[in-house]
Parts: C-alpha cells; structure tokens; sequence
C-alpha cells in the first residue's frame, strides 16, 4: 500500500510518508524498532499487515498486536496566497521557451505544493490566489459554484450603447455563448477607454474574445477581485501576501465548504505579581 497526498475540506493536507517515520515521530520507538514489528508482522494498518515501504497519510487505524497507536499531529494547516502577477509571467509549471513562470516568484514548500486557482494570460496582471488546499482550488474554478471575476480592462476606441449592451447579453464564441454579467465605465481619454467587468467563467482568454467580439482590441487587462478577494493596493506586482484568517474563511464558504477550524487561541497575558500590604 503506498498512499498518496490526500486533499482534506477541513482546510488541511494530510502528508503520506513511510510508517516507521510516521510512528517514530509520534513517539512510539526508533524507526529501526518500528521496521522490526513490520517484519515480525506485529503492525495492521487498515486491518492489512503491513509491510516495509508503506506510507500512511493519518486517516488510517493503526495498530500493535491488536492495539491502537495514537498518531495525531500528522495534519498540517493549508497555506494560501494572494499574489500579483507582472504581464511577463506564465501561468504554469514549466515552459518550452524557458520564460519566467509565476511559480518561480512564490515560498518554496515541504511535503506540499502550490495550486493556482485560475489562469491569467501571458500579458494579463492581477489578482492570483495559490494555495495548498487542492479540493479548495477544484471548488473555486468549477463552473458550478459560479465566482465572479472582475476585471479592469482598457480598450481601444469608444464602444457604443448597443455594443455594450450586447457584451451584456451574450454572444457567440468558437467554444459556446458568453457574456459580461456587469460592465461599467471606469473613464479614459483620447482613443482609449477603461470599464470594469464581471463574469462566473474562466474560459481562456474570454475577456479579450468578448471585447474582439464586437470589433475591439484589449490593450490592457488587470484581474483585480476573485470572488470575495479584491487585489490589494499595495501589493506591488511580483509580490505575494498570505492571505488573513477571515479572507480564508470566506473564500471556503464561497466554495460551499466548510471552513477550516480556527485553532488559534491569542496568549494569556501574565498575572501581575500580588503585593500584600504591611
């Protein structure tokens, strides 16, 4: 049995790793003493005898000569990001061309790894959420649970009424009917002009198709909100910032999960010393 990372809905990871380093950890012998029992087939996980080489994630019932071993403190908390991608990072893990990937910018980990809920485009910026949570990420894309994106987006010429108008009711694309759910005019001058969009899709390059739709070329474009997470101000492109308790919780409930625990009690402050008087 070789387990595999496992993804939680209680807002955390369970990490596989072998048995007698699992064991050893919680206290239960050396590793050494451990593989002993393995080999004199003393340990069950799951009711199976165990062997050398199987890994646990913490979920499993384990036990020794027919009695339970505690192996708590295997979870670890879920980590989760903001981040403000620059129009020269891919969204992905690797790339042919050798160009910088939004990855490269973000903490290193242990034991996890980062998942990027969305995409943005080559010379799209803006709001990127990273988190370790894999079911979380799943939940926030799907089409069903239906987050809305907003964007700033910068188009060349001065769109009409009726144009705008038919944005918002839906057009035809190569890969169905797509439409803005909101568009509101954020100003501009000369041939330029900047609106504010939403939409519950994350269809490739949909902004920019819907603009092109009816005769416009996007020249720039700024993911600023993802569902109840708006971009900060100050986070400088290239950056990234964690992302609060409160903002974690809202981001499971707008998934339909339920949120994590909140395990976090603040430190007592100490007694002041009473002073008996003379």
């Amino acid at each position: 049995m070789r387990a595999m990372n496992s993804w939680s809905q209680s807002g955390q990871t369970r990490l596989a790793d072998r048995v007698q380093k699992i064991l050893a950890a919680a206290g239960h012998g050396s590793r050494r003493k451990v593989e002993s029992w393995i080999r004199e087939k003393r340990l069950l996980i799951d009711g199976r005898v165990a062997e050398i080489g199987d890994q646990i994630e913490g979920t499993e019932k384990v036990t020794l000569d027919g009695k339970p071993l505690s192996i708590r403190g295997l979870q670890r908390a879920h980590r989760h990001i903001i981040y403000n991608k620059p129009g020269d990072e891919l969204t992905s893990r690797e790339d042919p061309e050798g160009r910088k990937l939004v990855f490269d910018s973000l903490p290193r980990l242990k034991g996890s790894r980062w998942v990027a809920v969305g995409r943005l485009d080559l010379a799209t910026t803006g709001l990127l959420i990273f988190t370790t949570d894999g079911a979380l990420a799943n939940r926030l894309m799907h089409p069903s649970a239906e987050i809305v994106r907003k964007y700033s987006v910068r188009v060349h010429g001065n769109p009409s009424k009726a144009e705008l108008e038919k944005l918002r009711e839906g057009v035809e694309l190569e890969d169905g009917r797509a439409s803005f759910e909101t568009i509101e005019s954020g100003g501009g001058e000369g041939a330029n002009r900047w609106f504010d969009v939403t939409l519950k899709e994350g269809r490739n390059r949909e902004v920019r198709r819907l603009w092109e739709s009816v005769g416009y070329k996007v020249s720039r474009l700024i993911r600023v909100a993802y569902g109840p997470l708006q971009l900060p101000r100050k986070l400088r492109r290239g950056k990234y910032e964690a992302l609060t308790p409160a903002q974690v919780r809202l981001l499971y409930i707008a998934a339909g999960m339920a949120p994590p625990a909140d395990d976090y009690k603040p430190p007592r402050k100490p007694r002041k010393a009473f002073k008996r008087r003379r």
